[in-house]
């Protein structure tokens, strides 16, 4: 699916004023990609061209081609991995990646005042011991989950999501409106915390199955799970601003103008860059093309 500048739209329009937009220095985003399930080598592709179509931008893209559960990325190596950029997007898998000290050095960087913005598998990295159940605030490994603000465990088979934004009043869900994916995955929540904000659920039908040996049986209605898949959450002393969204499974979602609006607009937001009506600081914003 081609990537287009679309529905940002006059919000970003209205933003292309004083100072002049080459006056404005791009914002310094730092992409993390890589691990289990996903094809993120075409999926840093989608998102670097489309944020940086949309904003003033220069993304960085540190990718890891290891599909694997345990994809680590030598960055988090240094402790001032953060330093310089304006704002972070986390988008690994790396679900059995449990050294508390590797990922302490990540939230770190976020407790110092360094924005997130998170996608999909972010949401189940990082997690160890009894994750399957609420997490309590300041366990040992609750750490990742409370700078998220949610706290998912899993998700059901791909089916197409209906998105309704709940909180229009949010400058980044403004100008947006709602969708139905392709299909995707619906991630559970367990909990979410309460320095979260809900910006955005997500309805999903799935199918009756048919039992072994037998036909589906006519009567039978499909089963359907209801789940937040956006939102706005602040983290640590520092009020941190963090966006995430549990949607992009797969790359016609990535590539889908709506989803990189949504990301775009929440990267602005995490960023301290996006005004209360919804347009973005000046000079950030591209004409559409």
């Amino acid at each position: 699916m081609p990537i287009r500048c679309l529905v940002l739209g006059a919000a970003l329009l209205a933003a292309v004023s004083v100072p002049a937009a080459d006056a404005v220095k791009p914002l310094r985003v730092l992409l993390v990609a890589g691990g289990c399930c996903h094809d993120y080598a075409t999926q840093t592709r989608l998102l670097e061209t489309g944020i940086e179509a949309r904003v003033r931008a220069d993304v960085e893209v540190v990718f890891n081609p290891d599909k694997s559960t345990k994809a680590t990325f030598e960055i988090y190596g240094n402790p001032d991995w953060a330093s310089g950029y304006d704002v972070v997007i986390h988008d690994e898998c790396s679900a059995d990646v449990t050294d508390p000290a590797y990922v302490e050095r990540i939230l770190a960087a976020h407790r110092r005042g360094t924005p997130a913005v998170n996608l999909h598998c972010a949401m189940h990295s990082y997690r160890w011991g009894d994750f399957r159940q609420a997490v309590a605030t300041g366990a040992e490994n609750g750490g990742w989950f409370e700078m998220l603000g949610l706290q998912s465990t899993g998700h059901g088979p791909q089916q197409p999501i209906e998105i309704v934004f709940t909180d229009r009043a949010h400058p980044i869900a403004k100008a947006l409106a709602d969708w139905k994916t392709v299909n995707e995955e619906l991630y559970n929540n367990i909990q979410v915390l309460p320095t979260a904000k809900v910006l955005a659920t997500g309805r999903q039908l799935v199918p009756p199955k048919p039992k072994k040996d037998e036909p589906v049986d006519p009567a039978a209605k499909p089963t359907e799970s209801n789940a937040v898949v956006a939102w706005t959450n602040e983290y640590g002393p520092n009020k941190t601003r963090i966006f995430s969204t549990t949607l992009g499974h797969n790359n016609d979602t990535v590539a889908d103008d709506r989803y990189l609006d949504l990301v775009t607009r929440g990267l602005l937001w995490a960023a301290g860059k996006l005004g209360d009506d919804g347009t973005p600081a000046p000079g950030l914003a591209l004409e559409a093309k």
